[in-house]
């Protein structure tokens, strides 16, 4: 229990204070329509009414709160200034597309409520212009405004249309049809299937956000749903005239004919700071992707796997941070986000990219991974470079001990920590608070380790020198593999150097027997604060947060750290 609170307490606390506004606003707003100024509306649309406006005032509180999690460059601002007074909050700042992916189930939510209340609301509002009986309240509410059409109450102003042409005629139907349409769009398109094998149809969609905010805020500007003026309250009070409907206006009666008003729009007031906020952070992209970006080394790596070494003035790093790349010879609009996989004391920054999708190949073909002969300098395209941006890892050298746990492609992060921990320890014999480094890396095919082991035969013959083979210690498991590999690695498992990686440490088979590792780690490291950090699937990231869970003790706590961009 305690464990889960160090890991999950503030990201709990967090939702129930998100999920308490999203529910007092509900119940206040559902209330605040019950009273009586909006008693006569009831009259005509019955609980239809409190039902519709409830779940708007949720859906402004909610779009004020989906562009946030976002605005990249905010979040990196933020995550920097708390770090040094909180890790615990610091971490939840790498939990923000979660975040944004639960804000905008709540906006649908509240969006399909919104939308079904008001699909009520104007069959109510032309029921009551068809049933043309003076006799009737609902008939008189209705013809009230027809002279001056100043106070009406009734949208819809003729029994001879019907509630479709209205909602394509008026601001309030055609914003929100439009705000639907993008919203689904925008959902559909964001299902995991489709996001990781047609980016390209998430990231253009994702862009329907602009015709969203608009219709979002010029949605109340008709001011369709109306409500008695204060003035006319003094003048018609409803629990006294209400009965007396048939002779409102006359002097014997002392009850005036009603006027009503709509609320102002008030959505604007919700969503304008965010939108200033994600306008400032699309101006610092915009200057971020002029600045002028040299590739330096283009490198083909086995299974597919493109290598960029780049420069830019001014360019300053932390381990495990990532950016965005654009190649405007492919795509000037899209943005992709890469791991940088060099070490802040390197004079260069490098990104490993695997090669999984149209963006990815045609990036790849620009760069001449699809030629025999090497790419001539000045033929090479040019990239643009957003970024970087903090991520879990940046806290790595911040716990004594720390658990890597990388997955296929997954490795790259951890790349630019192994390096880092080269040159601090090795190279320039740094003292660094982290005193052991478990590093696993499981991957499906012998190739995917190739462009990788370079990097660990390099620390491995340097630890091997200075004495320090204590300080890392490196699991490599291959997942898969064929027949004729299989009768490969048996023939030679008894070499020196293992036969896929070429280190001293041979490769394992399988997968981790999780258990046992993070027993062991128990046993060796005791009254530790272990940091276990995964860039990897989510699958693996539900183990490894149970293992966590399960092996914290007294004196042993495991923090769990994700990779999530």
């Amino acid at each position: 229990m305690g464990n889960f609170i160090a890991n999950e307490g503030l990201s709990v606390f967090v939702i129930l204070v998100w999920l308490g506004i999203n529910a007092f606003l509900f119940v206040h707003f559902y209330m605040a329509f019950l009273v009586e100024r909006w008693y006569y509306t009831r009259v005509l649309l019955g609980q239809a009414l409190p039902w519709a406006r409830a779940p708007a005032a949720c859906l402004n509180f909610n779009c004020m709160l989906i562009l946030l999690p976002v605005c990249r460059n905010l979040l990196s601002f933020l995550r920097g200034t708390i770090q040094c007074c909180s890790r615990t909050a610091a971490r939840q700042l790498d939990r923000n597309l979660t975040f944004h992916k639960l804000v905008a189930y709540m906006i649908a939510f509240h969006t399909a409520v919104h939308i079904i209340a008001h699909l009520f609301n104007f069959e109510f509002f032309m029921d009551a212009q068809l049933n043309r009986n003076t006799s009737l309240l609902t008939f008189v509410l209705s013809e009230i405004g027809n002279g001056d059409n100043a106070s009406f109450l009734n949208p819809i102003r003729t029994n001879e249309t019907n509630p479709t042409i209205v909602m394509f005629t008026t601001v309030a139907g055609l914003t929100g049809v439009a705000i639907t349409l993008a919203l689904i769009l925008i959902i559909t398109s964001s299902m995991e299937v489709i996001r990781r094998s047609y980016f390209e149809v998430f990231w253009y969609t994702h862009h329907l956000f602009i015709i969203f905010f608009i219709g979002l805020v010029f949605h109340g500007y008709a001011r369709i749903v109306r409500g008695q003026t204060v003035a006319s309250l003094d003048t018609n009070k409803p629990q006294n005239c209400s009965d007396k409907f048939e002779d409102w206006g006359k002097n014997a009666s002392n009850c005036a004919v009603p006027q009503f008003a709509g609320n102002p729009p008030g959505t604007w007031k919700w969503v304008l700071g965010p939108m200033i906020l994600y306008v400032c952070e699309r101006i610092v992209r915009i200057y971020r992707s002029h600045q002028k970006v040299v590739i330096t080394k283009v490198v083909m790596h086995p299974s597919k796997t493109l290598e960029l070494q780049m420069k830019r003035k001014g360019f300053s790093m932390e381990v495990g941070q990532y950016v965005f790349i654009q190649c405007p010879s492919v795509s000037r609009l899209e943005w992709h986000p890469f791991t940088l996989t060099s070490a802040p004391e390197e004079d260069y920054f490098s990104a490993h990219i695997r090669i999984v999708g149209d963006w990815t190949q045609a990036l790849y073909e620009a760069c001449g991974g699809d030629k025999n002969e090497p790419q001539e300098a000045w033929k090479l395209p040019k990239v643009a470079i957003d970024g970087p941006f903090g991520t879990a890892s940046e806290d790595v050298f911040g716990y004594e001990v720390v658990m890597l746990v990388g997955a296929g492609i997954g490795v790259t992060p951890f790349a630019s920590i192994l390096k880092s921990v080269w040159y601090k320890r090795i190279q320039n014999n740094q003292d660094v608070f982290t005193k052991k480094i478990y590093f696993y890396w499981l991957c499906p095919e012998t190739q995917a380790f190739e462009w990788f082991a370079d990097l660990l035969q390099s620390l491995e013959g340097q630890m091997t020198e200075k004495n320090m083979m204590g300080f890392l210690s490196y699991n490599i498991y291959l997942t898969r593999w064929k027949e004729q590999e299989a009768a490969h690695f048996r023939v030679h498992h008894e070499a020196e150097n293992d036969p896929i990686t070429g280190l001293k440490q041979k490769t394992f088979y399988g997968k981790p027997n999780w258990d046992n590792e993070f027993t062991n780690i128990t046993s060796q490291h005791p009254r530790s604060k272990v940091g276990v950090f995964l860039c990897g699937p989510p699958q693996l990231a539900t183990s490894l947060e149970k293992q966590c869970m399960s092996h914290s003790a007294a004196d042993v706590k495991f923090i769990f750290n994700k990779e999530n961009f």
